[in-house]
């Protein structure tokens, strides 16, 4: 491995080459234009752009791009050398602040949702200049934004931003109230853990369900699988080992800050988390490691699974996204201090935070809706579809205390014996963790557990914001009207955890009881991607999002349609993938071994000889029967449902019809795959790619 502190950030165009390369004044303007958030200056834009270009060829890069983020899931670039014609025959190598600010990328093939017509192809991209420029490939990838002829938003990045922006005006105007003048900006902090699997390429590329899906659509479980917890936190294997030192250099030298790995607790499962960072940097940073891990991962001989849900029986993967917020003067708006009854804008922060989560639940939902991570969710350590907060029983006290107007003494942390006498007492946290929460307050920040590991975690990040900024706008006011700002405070705090408390819950989140008790308490419980999908486009929710400049109602329709369009895509594949291989290999897989068991049996004599034989037969047959039926009814009802013209009509009927269907398909193959010769079956079985590694 080579020297962390001179290979990182090597193939970024960060603050250090900016400075080194670009004039005084130039640097000077280019930073607080980024800070202000103001548009760049053509001038400056030349500047900049002659300077990276440099820097980039200087490094081997031949090409740039404008690197986004349609609504596909992952991220697009069209890639342009830097020559252009020059006399006898030369070229010269060229890079204006034009080519810098704005792109031409063909729009038409991109998901829109409507909001452009196929033959209407002009989209555009523009700099993000927050996020620095970085060479991947010999191509110079310059962060931008990605929109429509008319200026709608056709990214994940846009909305964020605009997002970003939301919260910055509204939480500004508390921190001025409590923090004094000298904070000048709002920055919000993200930390995305990324879950993910690594199994053999060879192993994976003879399974047609990964290859085309991302996850397997049968496989009987082995003898084994994560009941022993031996993997959890486990010594890392060689091969794993290599693969994650070499993604880290990778990661390294595009200043992404990835700092902690570990096994996770499903066999041949692991973890990357990173050091927090600005929002939209963050998400840059996230999209760049899943594609990272993937190609890392081919180079190792290994096949890196991002899908929420490869493996059935064992733990899914997600993608916790920790997010806070804090002041340019360093003020983080969840770190509760010592007394967190006495800290003010603590209190305040947490009662916006309960406020907002209770009231669009289903926002939330929806941000984390997609038909991979309806598998994961609910079982397995992912936490369930309804939404609640987990506090802690600290946090949760004080709360209570305030709104039951009793006096509460935090006495700071506790410290913690371990009962051996060589090792020194700990500090011992104000608040445990709970597997099962979709959302825990962990210390300074909200861990939120929801998102899939193949999310981008624009969306969710993009909901937080403009949630908590219309909770802080609506405070604002309140505080600013008050002859008692402590006072007023008090009073907010209490309203909140008396009006939406409903929300707050520190049991197993698994439970019927709490879905029960759920339902009582009147909180949504939106199991499957069609049930959270309408809810996006609710008048209230359109209203909120116009409200503060983050999505337009062409928009956030568009996004729908884009969602449902998208689940039912998934879906399709994976049916017409199942029956492809129903077809192709496991029936005939099946019947071969049935005939070779008839044939043993005629040859016996005994009938006491012929029964392991004729009774395997038998059942392998009556296994076949029911699956050549099931999968004619399923390729009926994947044709009836793909001629439904109502996309929502559509998703529910992928949901209701076509998943169903093939469940009962997986379940009859693996119980077929458990009586069936290991050399008959067509493809590797789970004990193969889990453990194998």
């Amino acid at each position: 491995m080579s020297n962390i502190t001179e290979i990182f950030g090597t193939n970024v165009f960060g603050d250090e080459e900016m400075a080194k390369r670009l004039p005084a004044d130039i640097y000077k303007s280019l930073k607080e234009a980024i800070s202000d958030g103001k548009a760049i200056d053509r001038h400056i834009a030349d500047t900049v752009a002659e300077a990276m270009k440099n820097w980039a060829v200087e490094h081997g890069a031949t090409h740039f791009t404008h690197w986004f983020q349609p609504m596909t899931g992952i991220t697009a670039e069209k890639h342009d050398s830097f020559i252009e014609p020059a006399e006898n025959g030369k070229v010269i190598l060229s890079f204006s602040g034009k080519n810098l600010i704005k792109g031409e990328p063909d729009a038409s093939s991109f998901p829109s949702g409507g909001l452009r017509a196929t033959f209407e192809a002009r989209g555009y991209t523009a700099w993000d200049p927050s996020s620095y420029a970085f060479i991947k490939d010999k191509t110079l990838c310059i962060p931008t934004a990605f929109c429509s002829y008319n200026g709608e938003a056709l990214d994940e990045k846009t909305p964020l931003l605009r997002s970003m922006e939301a919260i910055n005006r509204e939480a500004l105007k508390i921190a001025k109230l409590l923090c004094g003048d000298d904070v000048t900006k709002i920055n919000v902090s993200v930390g995305s853990e990324q879950e993910y699997f690594l199994v053999d390429k060879a192993v994976a590329s003879t399974r047609p369900d990964i290859i085309f899906c991302g996850r397997t659509l049968m496989g009987a479980k082995p003898p084994k699988g994560q009941e022993m917890n031996d993997h959890y936190f486990g010594v890392i294997k060689p091969r794993v080992a290599a693969f994650m030192a070499d993604l880290d250099d990778e990661l390294w030298k595009l200043g992404v800050y990835a700092k902690t790995e570990h096994n996770e607790v499903a066999p041949a499962q692991h973890e990357l988390a990173p050091v927090f960072t600005t929002a939209n940097i963050a998400t840059d940073h996230n999209q760049l490691t899943m594609e990272l891990m993937k190609k890392v991962a081919d180079r190792h001989g290994l096949r890196c699974l991002l899908h929420e849900k490869p493996f059935a029986g064992v733990n899914g993967s997600g993608k916790h996204n920790n997010w806070s917020i804090a002041t340019n003067t360093g003020i983080n708006f969840f770190k509760p201090g010592k007394n967190p009854e006495e800290n003010k804008l603590f209190l305040l922060s947490i009662a916006a935070f309960i406020k907002a989560i209770d009231e669009h639940q289903d926002l939330i939902r929806y941000s984390t809706a997609s038909a991979g991570n309806d598998q994961r969710l609910g079982g397995h350590e992912a936490p369930p579809a309804i939404i609640s907060i987990y506090l802690g029983d600290a946090l949760s006290s004080v709360f209570y205390d305030i709104a039951n107007g009793e006096h509460h003494e935090s006495g700071g942390k506790i410290k913690m014996n371990i009962g051996a006498e060589v090792i020194p007492y700990i500090k011992k946290d104000t608040s445990d963790r709970n597997r099962t929460s979709p959302i825990a307050f962990t210390g300074n920040k909200f861990e939120f557990r929801m998102p899939g590991s193949s999310d981008s975690i624009a969306g969710i990040n993009t909901v937080i914001n403009t949630i908590i900024a219309d909770v802080f706008s609506e405070y604002a006011k309140r505080l600013e009207a008050a002859d008692n700002i402590e006072k007023e405070i008090l009073g907010i705090v209490k309203e909140a955890y008396n009006e939406h408390k409903r929300i707050l819950f520190d049991g197993d989140g698994y439970s019927d009881e709490w879905k029960d008790e759920a339902k009582r308490r009147g909180l949504l419980n939106l199991p499957s991607t069609p049930e959270a999908i309408p809810y996006f486009a609710k008048e209230e929710n359109i209203a909120l999002f116009e409200k503060h400049g983050v999505l337009g109602r062409n928009e956030i329709e568009s996004r729908r349609d884009i969602a449902f369009e998208n689940y039912c895509n998934v879906i399709h594949i994976e049916a017409l993938t199942l029956i492809e291989m129903l077809k192709r290999d496991v029936m005939p897989a099946i019947s071969k071994y049935e005939g070779r068991l008839w044939r043993i049996a005629e040859h016996k004599a005994s009938s006491v000889y012929k029964n392991f034989e004729t009774k395997t037969a038998e059942k392998l047959a009556e296994y076949n029967d029911k699956l050549f039926s099931l999968c004619d009814k399923l390729q009926e009802a994947v044709e009836e449902t793909a001629a439904m013209k109502d996309l929502s009509r559509s998703a529910l009927s992928y949901h209701d019809n076509v998943l169903s269907l093939m469940d009962e398909i997986r379940t009859l193959c693996d119980k077929a795959q458990e009586i069936t010769k290991r050399e008959y079956w067509p493809y590797p079985a789970y004990g193969d790619m889990l453990f194998h590694v």
